[in-house]
């Protein structure tokens, strides 16, 4: 009886994402028989491999539900995701906007208890999470020990990386440049990167909930309410980010008819579905504060009611 409850009876959908993050997309999240049911709808596009059918979803070994486009969720589904902590967030295609996350963090503050004492920086640990950052990106620990010089090495790095990548897709290449109060103005490789970073970002706000840090508290971006997920975004901007952009821009340049916005989305979200580059950024997140102690000042959490 309790594992029909629980709907590991009639469980078929794959769920090998170690993080407990399950992608659904194309249907009813609702709930039958106390058990927590998907209705998937039409036939199998890219990012699922799902036949038309009923499932049934073993919540509570998941952390996160992450529900795509063409999809509802019923009353009955929140409240019952609500009370054994599954979290829920409504997202693009592959990951690429984060829409809204309702409140059900992880049942654990260690994260974000690590990245406040880190940013704090009681005792040096904020340019420390920096260099790792930095370290993660570049492949070498940094011997600068301040944010603007570590920035202005990152800087000119970046400048090469521009022009490889640029030399690489055939794209004529004349430095970034973007307005913010007028994204349209700048030219189609500037565009892109724009809209890849957008899709990458929103890719890290989904691992930053997964987790339960706290965004608006970065290390090396420090105004944007996003700043921390802004930081982890930036340790794919390399690998991921740019080389989205640079592919889009030059199918866009041959084919005039392609909306660069909509191509590059589409280019970035597959390359985070198939790169499993959410998974990655929970993993890189739980990696830069794992040396980072809590003191103990002797409190102890109240007895759960």
């Amino acid at each position: 009886m309790l594992r029909g409850r629980l709907g590991l009876e009639t469980a078929r959908i794959p769920h090998a994402d170690r993080h407990g993050l399950l992608w659904l997309s194309r249907g009813a999240l609702t709930v039958r028989d106390g058990t927590l049911r998907f209705e998937r709808n039409g036939k199998p596009d890219a990012g699922s491999s799902l036949e038309a059918g009923e499932y049934g979803i073993p919540f509570q070994s998941l952390s996160m539900i992450l529900l795509g486009p063409g999809s509802t969720v019923s009353h009955d589904a929140l409240r019952l995701m609500a009370r054994h902590g599954t979290a829920l967030v409504a997202v693009g295609e592959d990951g690429v906007r984060c829409y809204t996350a309702p409140p059900l963090m992880p049942d654990a503050s260690e994260i974000a208890r690590k990245q406040m004492q880190a940013w704090a920086d009681a005792d040096g640990s904020h340019i420390t999470i920096a260099r790792k950052m930095y370290a993660m990106r570049l492949g070498e620990v940094l011997p600068q020990q301040n944010l603007p010089a570590l920035r202005g090495v990152e800087g000119a790095r970046m400048k090469r990386t521009y022009k490889t990548l640029a030399q690489r897709y055939g794209i004529p290449w004349k430095g970034r440049r973007y307005d913010r109060n007028d994204p349209t103005w700048a030219d189609i490789p500037n565009q892109a990167i724009n809209h890849a970073s957008v899709a990458v970002t929103s890719a890290a706000v989904i691992a930053v909930t997964a987790v339960g840090a706290i965004p608006q508290l970065g290390f090396i971006h420090e105004i944007s309410g996003e700043a921390f997920p802004l930081d982890v975004a930036d340790l794919f901007r390399d690998t991921i980010l740019l080389p989205a952009a640079f592919q889009s821009a030059r199918a866009v340049m041959d084919n005039p008819a392609l909306n660069v916005e909509r191509h590059t989305r589409r280019t970035t979200g597959e390359l985070l579905r198939t790169k499993h580059v959410i998974p990655r950024m929970i993993d890189r997140i739980k990696t830069l504060f794992a040396d980072v102690v809590i003191p103990d000042d002797g409190r102890k959490a109240p007895p759960r009611e």
